[in-house]
């Protein structure tokens, strides 16, 4: 095959053109290849036809991490992964910015893009190649024709490696599997669900898929090649569909380092923008919350101004009434006393739906307009079904109706976040993980040691998680110490920040005033040295000139030294909250006055942990 490439790379325009239209033709034979490079040059992706299969495969820093990848899908009985033909490239720049409800404040939306004219046995369809700087997504789109049958989709990913180690978490379809540190070959046969996070050589790589709507739900299984072969699990018999049918995003996310894999946006990039309105909207408010689920279980009819009373103590802007609501003896008249005093006291209410009572459209829009005329602002829906085409749209069209009425959302027992709440971003959060609900005594249930050490470098790298962390009461600590429960709040991040303990103990615990000023979304985050999926997690992280340092420690116990040249010029005051060594439920709290020249000292338990707050010192 004679391969046509392009100059060595320069900055500018004259780069992108060469980087992009690398095409080669084969003498004499049909196969063509279109590469896409990043912006910077450093990431490739390689789309080929080579004897009719249609695959792709990656790179970064000229190393490969993905080898030829399948990209497919099966529909009207054709394949058309194993019988596609290459033709015309249409490429275009994407170069945007947006808030952004996490980690950091702003996502940059910038990449190479290429349009690819393709078809197989007579049947005409595009693929999308889309390069950034922190990944590539592949995906697949039909036109629209009347009766057309979508049968099933085995795109993977192969990782350019012999056994790499990977953190993953068996397949379920409502998302609350462990997270386990593995290598690939140990994980054969066996279905997964996504994200999963290996690291390759010196990087960090994370797949997943973007843009779930109108389609099927994919989890993954290694074969005993190691290629991670997808299958859509939820629609074992696939779908008919007279629309255009478009392939969610294929994506595979690249870092250096982890502070670059927690603050990748990629997946939310690969989905439309908001409208205008929703954009600027300022009903769209980030905050944390109280919840009685984990600490009573079921909402008590007749305490309910308590808990408005606690909310407004701890200074937390909603308070969320769960599950048990409506088996009180006034149940509409019970909340919305509760919504008028909550009000009178400067709180907002949130309130728990089941979705059953949300799949109906003319209900649901009802339901919604009715929640929101009591003065309810956001809507906590749960037990959605597993997440086949059907379902799967159905987080789209809540989001949307929720929207009209000016509601904020979690979604509970959900769907892994593909990215749509760039689209809606009232979608403030979903469960989608095995959280602190899982860690509890009344169910004798308890979390491995490391899972939460996991976390933030897999399920947390492609969306926000309501963990519902930080319990401070004794018997349900299982293992954890108190500074590892505080961090959780900081570490895993959800712009509705449910948090699960009873607020009578964070009002009498020593840290209240870290629980306080702990907020729900980021400017800045960076992950600190000795973190390791499976082993620790720490992170520093800034919301206006504070910084919050928040570590998890996992089943070993070790000494930590924290470097603060994050914090720059200054003086800075350092609320400390360290493990005390003799028992779980205490900390080593110290307060002292630091500089960016200056480190902390510390010694973590076995499942301990450690909490820093540090502002401007006055």
């Amino acid at each position: 095959m004679t391969r046509i490439t392009g100059l060595r790379l320069r900055r500018g325009t004259c780069r992108w053109a060469i980087a992009c239209c690398a095409v080669m033709a084969a003498s004499g034979a049909q196969a063509k290849t279109v590469a896409v490079a990043s912006p910077d040059g450093k990431v490739q992706a390689v789309l080929s036809d080579v004897g009719g299969k249609l695959q792709y495969r990656v790179t970064i820093d000229g190393r490969a991490i993905l080898d030829p990848s399948p990209l497919a899908m099966k529909v009207d009985g054709v394949d058309l992964g194993n019988a596609a033909q290459i033709g015309t490239v249409q490429r275009k720049v994407v170069n945007s910015r947006y808030r952004f409800l996490g980690g950091k404040a702003e996502a940059i939306d910038k990449a190479n893009v290429a349009s690819v004219a393709l078809t197989a046995r007579g049947i005409r369809f595009e693929a999308d190649v889309h390069v950034a700087d922190d990944g590539v997504g592949v995906r697949l789109r039909l036109p629209a024709k009347a009766g057309r049958q979508v049968e099933a989709d085995h795109s993977g990913w192969k990782l350019a490696a012999a056994d790499p180690r990977v953190w993953a978490a068996a397949l379920d379809p409502s998302y609350e599997a462990v997270y386990e540190t593995k290598t690939l070959g140990q994980l054969t046969g066996r279905a997964l669900g996504m994200p999963l996070t290996a690291k390759i050589d010196r990087y960090y790589v994370t797949i997943s898929e973007a843009a779930v709507v109108d389609y099927g739900d994919m989890g993954v299984t290694p074969d005993a090649g190691g290629l991670l072969r997808g299958n859509l699990y939820a629609d074992p018999k696939g779908w008919k569909t007279d629309q255009a049918v478009v392939q969610p995003w294929r994506v595979t996310i690249v870092a250096r380092d982890l502070t670059a894999l927690v603050n990748t946006t990629l997946i939310q990039n690969l989905n439309p923008p908001p409208s205008a309105a929703l954009a600027k909207a300022d009903w769209i408010r980030p905050g944390v919350s109280s919840w009685q689920w984990l600490a009573i279980g079921a909402p008590k009819e007749d305490d309910q101004r308590q808990w408005v009373d606690w909310t407004r103590q701890l200074g937390y802007r909603y308070y969320l009434v769960d599950e048990g609501w409506a088996q009180w003896k006034r149940p509409w008249e019970g909340l919305a006393e509760t919504i008028r005093y909550a009000q009178s006291q400067g709180v907002d209410i949130w309130v728990w739906v089941h979705s059953k009572e949300m799949f109906d459209p003319a209900q649901r829009r009802a339901m919604l307009r009715r929640y929101a005329n009591m003065g309810i602002v956001g809507v906590k829906v749960d037990f959605p079904q597993h997440p086949n085409h059907i379902w799967a749209t159905w987080y789209q069209d809540f989001a949307r109706d929720a929207a009209a009425d000016k509601l904020m959302v979690d979604f509970h027992g959900a769907l892994k976040p593909t990215g749509t709440e760039r689209t809606w971003p009232n979608v403030m959060t979903r469960e989608g993980v095995r959280g602190h609900e899982w860690h509890i005594t009344r169910y004798k249930r308890v979390l491995p040691g490391d899972h939460d050490t996991i976390l933030p470098f897999s399920r947390y790298v492609v969306g926000p998680g309501d963990y519902t962390p930080t319990v401070f009461e004794t018997k349900e600590l299982q293992g954890n110490s108190w500074s590892h429960e505080l961090a959780q709040a900081i570490l895993f991040t959800s712009p509705y920040l449910s948090m699960g303990g009873h607020p009578k103990a964070y009002l009498e615990n020593p840290a209240l005033d870290v629980l306080k000023a702990i907020p729900a979304v980021y400017d800045e985050t960076i992950v600190l040295p000795g973190s390791e999926p499976g082993t620790m997690a720490g992170f520093a992280r800034r919301r206006g000139q504070d910084w919050f340092v928040a570590i998890i420690n996992g089943t070993a116990a070790r000494p930590l030294k924290i470097d603060l040249r994050f914090l720059g010029a200054g003086k800075w005051k350092l609320v400390s909250l360290a493990d005390n060594q003799a028992k779980p439920d205490a900390y080593d709290r110290t307060e002292r006055i630091v500089g960016a020249t200056d480190s902390i000292d510390t010694a973590l338990r076995t499942q301990g942990g450690y909490v820093g707050w540090l502002r401007p010192a006055r």
